[in-house]
C-alpha cells in the first residue's frame, strides 16, 4: 500500500474518532456542571448556616463540600487532556499532508529531470516545435501537480469540516504548528467555520465566523470589513 492510499485509509477513519472523543467531552462536561451545580448549592446553605451561627465554632466549608471541588478540578483536567489530544491526532494528519505533498514535490522533480535527460537534441529546423512539445509537456506535469495538490487540500478541508464544532465551547491555549498558514482578522489558524471573501484581490481571504460577527454562510457575494469599506469608496468616488 502505498503512502496516499495509507493516508487516505487514516483520513477515512478520522471523522468517526473526533466524534467519539467529542462526545466523551460533552459527558465529561455534563457531569462538570453537575457536581459544580451541587456544590455551590452546598456552599451556599453553608454559609447561611454561619451565618445564622449554627456553625460558628468551625468556620469553614464541609469535607463534603471540598472533595466535590476537587473532583470537579479532575474533571475539568480530563477534559483539556483529552482536548489537547484531539488537537495532536488532527495535527498528526496535519503532517502527513504536509509529507504526502513534500514526496509529490520530489517526484515531480525527478520527473522533470529524467524528461530533460531522456529528451534528444533537437535539429536546427525543428526548435519551434521541440520548444512547443516540451512547454506541452511541463504544463501537462503541472496540471498534474495542481490537480494533486487540489485532492490533497480537499482532504484536508473534509477533516477541518469533521472536526469543526467544538461541542463544549472551550477555548484552549493549545500549540500550533509554525509551518501551518494563519488566516483572518485574528491571524489565526484555519478552524471552525470560515467564510472567503468574494474581492479576489483580498489580502487575508479566508476569515472565521465569530470574527466577522457570522453565525451562518451568508447568501451571495460577501466581502470582509476591509474590502467593504474599500468597495463603498470606490462607490463614493464614481458618483
Amino acid at each position: 500500500m502505498s503512502f496516499i492510499d495509507e493516508f487516505q485509509a487514516d483520513l477515512e477513519a478520522l471523522p468517526n474518532i473526533l466524534q467519539k472523543k467529542y462526545a466523551l467531552m460533552r459527558d465529561l462536561d455534563k457531569s462538570l456542571q453537575e457536581v459544580v451545580r451541587q456544590n455551590e448549592q452546598r456552599c451556599e446553605q453553608e454559609i447561611e448556616d454561619i451565618k445564622r451561627g449554627v456553625r460558628a465554632e468551625n468556620i469553614r466549608f464541609s469535607d463534603e463540600a471540598l472533595d466535590e471541588q476537587k473532583h470537579g478540578i479532575r474533571i475539568a483536567d480530563e477534559k483539556v487532556a483529552l482536548a489537547i489530544q484531539t488537537y495532536d491526532l488532527v495535527d498528526s494528519h496535519i503532517q502527513q499532508l504536509d509529507q504526502y505533498l513534500k514526496m509529490s514535490d520530489e517526484e515531480l522533480r525527478r520527473e522533470r529531470e529524467n524528461a530533460a535527460t531522456a529528451s534528444p537534441v533537437p535539429s536546427p529546423n525543428s526548435t519551434t516545435k521541440s520548444g512547443r512539445s516540451n512547454e506541452s509537456g511541463r504544463g501537462g506535469r503541472k496540471k498534474t501537480r495542481l490537480a494533486t495538490a487540489a485532492a490533497a487540500a480537499a482532504a484536508a478541508t473534509e477533516v477541518a469540516a469533521a472536526a469543526a464544532e467544538n461541542p463544549t465551547g472551550m477555548e484552549l491555549d493549545l500549540p500550533v504548528d509554525p509551518n501551518e498558514p494563519t488566516y483572518c482578522l485574528c491571524n489565526q489558524v484555519s478552524y471552525g467555520e470560515m467564510v472567503a471573501c468574494d474581492n479576489p484581490n483580498c489580502k487575508i481571504e479566508w476569515f472565521h465566523f465569530g470574527c466577522v460577527g457570522l453565525k451562518e454562510q451568508p447568501r451571495g457575494k460577501w466581502y470582509c470589513p476591509d474590502c467593504a469599506a474599500l468597495k463603498n469608496r470606490r462607490k463614493g468616488r464614481s458618483r
